[in-house]
């Protein structure tokens, strides 16, 4: 399926110069969207790993149907705040601005394999701090998978020695 016809591209947003690739478009469509998550598994077959992680919003929506139809459980990284018990926190640089990303610090074991799934690759400031997470509780980035990589922003230079897995180029 060529994915690219049900991804909205949205210029300007969220500030003027960024094109914004709005994957909501393909989230309405419900084939798409299956198409979507079988093909992230289909890359991800062959790949030694017991959990999924994914930022907040978007690394939930691609992150949690992957996890279930591989059978893996899923490690929420979320915004400062929003996780009830003990927290690992890591600050990074946005393409446009900064943020924090948080997870529990008992949600994955030493020794475990995680594959981090999210929508976009740009810079790579959140899937590092997010790989930091993980390696600061023990656990092995096995693989990173992008729905979208920005080629431009050069986001796989941030995220160098990690096998990335990008379904959809710009």
């Amino acid at each position: 399926m060529d994915f690219t016809k049900v991804i909205r591209t949205i210029p300007d947003f969220p500030e003027k110069g960024i094109m914004f690739r709005d994957t909501t478009t393909l989230f309405q469509d419900g084939e798409a969207f299956s198409a979507a998550i079988d093909a992230i598994c289909e890359r991800l077959e062959g790949i030694d790993f017991d959990l999924v992680s994914g930022p907040e919003a978007r690394g939930f929506v691609f992150g949690t149907p992957v996890a279930y139809k591989m059978k893996k459980g899923f490690i929420t990284a979320r915004k400062p705040g929003k996780l009830p018990y003990k927290t690992l926190s890591k600050s990074y640089d946005l393409e446009y601005g900064s943020a924090t990303l948080q997870i529990h610090e008992d949600g994955i074991k030493p020794g475990q394999k995680v594959v981090i799934v999210d929508d976009l690759l740009a810079t790579g400031g959140t899937c590092k701090a997010l790989c930091e997470l993980i390696e600061q509780c023990g656990g092995i980035v096995a693989a990173i998978v992008f729905f979208i990589e920005l080629e431009g922003l050069k986001g796989r230079e941030a995220l160098k020695g990690y096998d990335i897995i990008s379904m959809v180029r710009y």
